[in-house]
């Protein structure tokens, strides 16, 4: 579906499309129930109007059925429009596993964007047409929130938790980037582009000169593992897993379930990890003791966070036996 008129961006993913279909069907009941609406008070206001003080019409109960079907229609109207949004809200939220993972990090009055290579920009995101792309998002301030009219996605960004949002764009061709949450003084220059590239421009711009160069996130995150001594209490497949090591494994640990000290059972997700680190005595695993690992807030940045745990997400491996997380503790 393509609006000519220029209140409507450019559809330029198919999900983009079943959004204004979604939006054309919200206007049409709008619209139609306006107009009826409004030719029944005119209708009914000239034929009943009054037109002595004595013309009253004694009070009658006859119209259950009109009752009945002016409650059910529109229930089964609204509840089109429920399951639909919540269907594409639901579609937009959970990224096929195939999807190619970039960093976003929202910044007064930036957007800073790390693809998996390491390859970095400001206020641009370039993206293969064709590929599912999956945000991972944070803020290192306030709350932003990340809007690609062309792509119909918006997304708030927290600070201090993880946010996502994934599309597939279908169409080769430019898009703005704002940031849809009043967020300061600045918050207007909070712009940039979005580029769709064909598969080979996306690989020669990846490759290319065009960009920040660095590390990986996951490289990034294993210089941090070891800078910051995360090495000598857990785990990374790198050292041997003795009692002297006095936190949890984190070979695998990402997306296997692990009980607390309290009895509560968690995945180990990016959320879980970014609490972890921030406030370490949050949710202890079992049978670790609290106040042994120290917090991290504050001593690095909320980039830095995110490669950290994407470093954690890559440390395959298989689960740990409870002798061998009894071993490890040294309990």
């Amino acid at each position: 579906m393509n609006f000519s008129f220029p209140t409507f961006p450019e559809a330029q993913s198919k999900y983009a499309e079943q959004v204004d279909w979604l939006y054309a069907y919200l206007n049409a009941v709008t619209f139609f129930f306006t107009i009826l609406v409004t030719v029944l008070i005119v209708v009914f206001v000239t034929k009943y109007k009054r037109k002595s003080q004595d013309d009253r019409v004694p009070w009658q109960h006859e119209g259950k059925w009109l009752e009945i079907t002016g409650s059910v229609i529109p229930f089964f109207l609204a509840m089109v429009m429920f399951f639909w949004g919540a269907k594409l809200h639901f579609n937009n939220r959970i990224a096929p596993e195939d999807a190619m993972e970039i960093l976003v990090t929202g910044k007064q009055w930036m957007w800073k964007v790390q693809h998996p290579n390491g390859k970095r920009e400001i206020n641009e995101l370039h993206v293969p047409v064709n590929q599912p792309i999956k945000l991972t998002m944070t803020s290192e301030d306030v709350i932003h929130s990340f809007y690609i009219p062309n792509l119909r996605i918006k997304q708030d960004v927290l600070f201090g938790r993880y946010t996502r949002v994934w599309f597939e764009a279908d169409k080769v061709g430019n898009s703005h980037l704002f940031c849809a949450e009043f967020c300061g003084t600045e918050h207007s220059a909070m712009v940039g582009t979005v580029y769709i590239m064909s598969e080979s421009d996306y690989q020669a711009w990846l490759t290319g000169e065009g960009a920040m160069a660095g590390d990986s996130p996951v490289e990034a995150g294993e210089k941090l593992f070891s800078s910051l001594g995360c090495i000598g209490c857990h785990h990374n497949g790198t050292q041997p897993e003795t009692p002297a090591l006095q936190g949890p494994s984190l070979v695998g640990a990402f997306g296997r379930e692990e009980e607390m000290n309290n009895g509560e059972k968690l995945i180990v997700d990016e959320d879980y990890l970014l609490e972890s680190i921030v406030n370490p005595n949050a949710k202890i695993v079992k049978p670790y003791r609290e106040n042994i690992m120290p917090t991290f807030k504050g001593q690095v940045t909320e980039t830095q966070l995110m490669q950290l745990i994407e470093y954690i997400k890559s440390l395959k491996g298989g689960e740990q036996t409870a002798e061998q997380k009894t071993g490890a503790a040294g309990s």
